[in-house]
């Protein structure tokens, strides 16, 4: 069952890249008392997500959060290496947080896994696009297969 607006994200690990190497933090450290934009993409570096969706948030970070938002996490089913030289290619610096979920477990934890085994990448995160404050969702863009339509920042900074 996926998750949905009103619902408290699951306290789940997942990592950071730190001047001192990963670092592991939990859902609850990440949202608890902020007010966040939160989108999941199925690769990093893969041709949607890099040349529009996450390029889209650092273009708008600034915009974003003079809405009040603490934070804009970008999530991915990669480990925290591979999302800390993806943030550097795409000039990420402070204005998004780079999280892995390299296991995968937060995403199934909130049923947005996606079997894409067929085309050799396994199982990874459905295109999506959501608030959290204090750690409970209250807006939720879930993207159609193969759509980059309501999970941009374009569509998220109207949310706000």
């Amino acid at each position: 069952m996926s998750i949905k607006i009103g619902d408290k994200l699951p306290s789940i690990g997942l990592q950071i890249m730190t001047d001192t190497g990963p670092q592991w933090v939990t859902t609850d450290e990440l949202f608890a008392g902020k007010k966040v934009v939160f989108f999941a993409l199925p690769g990093a570096f893969t041709p949607s997500c890099s040349e529009a969706h996450l390029p889209g948030y650092v273009i708008h970070a600034d915009a974003i959060k003079t809405k009040g938002v603490d934070h804009i996490i970008c999530l991915s089913v990669n480990d925290v290496y591979v999302m800390n030289a993806w943030g550097r290619d795409q000039n990420v610096e402070d204005r998004v947080l780079m999280v892995a979920d390299g296991n995968g477990d937060f995403t199934r934890a909130i049923g947005m896994e996606v079997d894409d085994r067929a085309s050799g990448r396994g199982w990874r995160s459905r295109r999506y696009a959501m608030i959290v404050e204090d750690g409970v969702v209250t807006a939720l863009n879930l993207e159609r297969p193969k759509a980059f339509e309501v999970s941009s920042a374009e569509a998220m900074l109207n949310q706000l």
